[in-house]
């Protein structure tokens, strides 16, 4: 499959329509942040301390990267449609589980549930990489990954809204009802675009050494945990530095929050316009050059006395404009490596980036208290975001070094 003209919305013996991939991919993304600006008043609600209660982001987060372990070979052995089914019928549970929970600990065991809707972005971009070639999947993902980026922009807003109309169950109704829609969607249209395995899954699961071995594919790897680790560390630390060193209540930091996902819409923009002219290499190198700016600048100007909330999440827009060009293109090279293992690379390369998410946003959180403001955050953001365009620099320079070797 070449040609998204394949695809006849709502006919499941074709390719999915891009707009199912875009809501599928989407909704991993809502279950991530719509109920974030309600971390304090849940705090209170379970009557426990915040630093637990972030652990609903880092434990999902960490669950999350474990699942896509197992997601990309057990796709790539049964075919992506009936793993995606079953993912979101899973969540839908999981989510009116997260309703009833009648304390914290339940609560956390339910939100770690609903991290099974990973299927949903990691078998989105595996989708993809059937139907195209490496820079025209990179172009596709950036389209896809774009329309998503719409969903965290505005979910934070109307999370924190109903939060203050409804109470913070409310987030939870509303991943519900989108839930149960996607399911629909998704039994209509998303037709299957794999050729199944004739592997076992034990052969599935043995070919990981193949990318293990592959420099190429941890470079990539690499890049886009890197990059993205600067927006995990602010999924961890925004909340306190927003709620705690702005004064901002519930509604007004839904609305601040979802600053980086702007500039991730016009990041995943420039990746859908120009990733097939330029290549996959280009895209992640700039893009990671730009969060590092972004970053670095905010760092600077908090250290000359003038961080405000609106620099502080202002200059969170070049963080997303960087993983938008980033996430997209480190994504299609690293499923570029090994075109016969998609959905495993898919899974594997997404389980590093949430992974290592997992760890920098539960750190965020241990390391913000009263008085240290917001300059760990932003200390660790401009770390990763360094380590980033490192990672891309050595996969230019091995490309480079192995044509040398060509010619010679």
């Amino acid at each position: 499959m070449d040609s998204p003209q394949h695809a006849r919305f709502l006919d499941r013996t074709t390719p999915p329509h891009i707009v199912t991939l875009i809501l599928l991919a989407g909704l991993s993304a809502l279950a991530m942040n719509i109920f974030l600006p309600s971390l304090p008043k849940m705090t209170e609600f379970f009557d426990t301390e915040y630093r637990l209660m972030q652990l609903s982001v880092a434990i999902y987060l960490a669950v999350n990267a474990v699942l896509q372990i197992f997601i990309g070979p057990i796709s790539d052995k049964l075919g992506r449609r009936p793993v995606i089914l079953g993912g979101v019928g899973l969540f839908c549970v999981a989510t009116l589980g997260c309703i009833l929970a009648p304390d914290v600990w339940t609560f956390l065991f339910f939100r770690m549930s609903q991290a099974v809707v990973v299927t949903g972005m990691v078998l989105s971009r595996a989708v993809v990489r059937d139907m195209f070639s490496q820079d025209k999947a990179a172009s596709m993902i950036g389209y896809v990954t774009m329309g998503m980026a719409v969903v965290p922009m505005i979910g934070p807003a109307i999370g924190g809204v109903l939060d203050e109309i409804l109470g913070w169950q409310a987030n939870f109704w509303a991943l519900l009802a989108c839930g149960v829609g996607i399911f629909w969607l998704c039994w209509r249209d998303l037709g299957e675009t794999a050729q199944k395995s004739g592997l076992s899954l034990q052969q599935q699961f043995s070919e990981y050494p193949e990318l293990f071995t592959s420099p190429r594919f941890w470079g990539y790897a690499l890049a886009c945990a890197f990059s993205s680790g600067a927006f995990f560390s602010y999924l961890g630390g925004a909340p306190f530095v927003g709620s705690e060193v702005f004064g901002l209540d519930p509604s007004e930091l839904g609305f601040y929050f979802g600053a980086p996902a702007v500039g991730y819409f016009l990041g995943n923009y420039l990746s859908g316009r120009y990733s097939a002219r330029y290549g996959v290499n280009r895209m992640v190198l700039w893009g990671g050059v730009i969060v590092t700016a972004g970053v670095g600048t905010s760092v600077v100007v908090f250290l000359a006395g003038h961080g405000t909330v609106i620099s502080f999440f202002g200059f969170m827009c070049f963080v997303g404009l960087g993983n938008g060009m980033t996430i997209p293109n480190a994504t299609a090279g690293m499923l570029s490596v090994r075109p016969h293992l998609a959905g495993t690379a898919s899974g594997l390369g997404g389980a590093i980036m949430i992974g290592g998410g997992a760890g920098l946003s539960a750190l965020a959180g241990a390391l913000l208290h009263p008085g240290t403001g917001a300059y760990p955050l932003l200390w660790l953001m401009f770390a990763t975001s360094v380590a980033s365009v490192l990672a891309i620099l050595l996969v230019i320079w091995r490309e480079k070094h192995l044509r040398g070797l060509d010619v010679a």
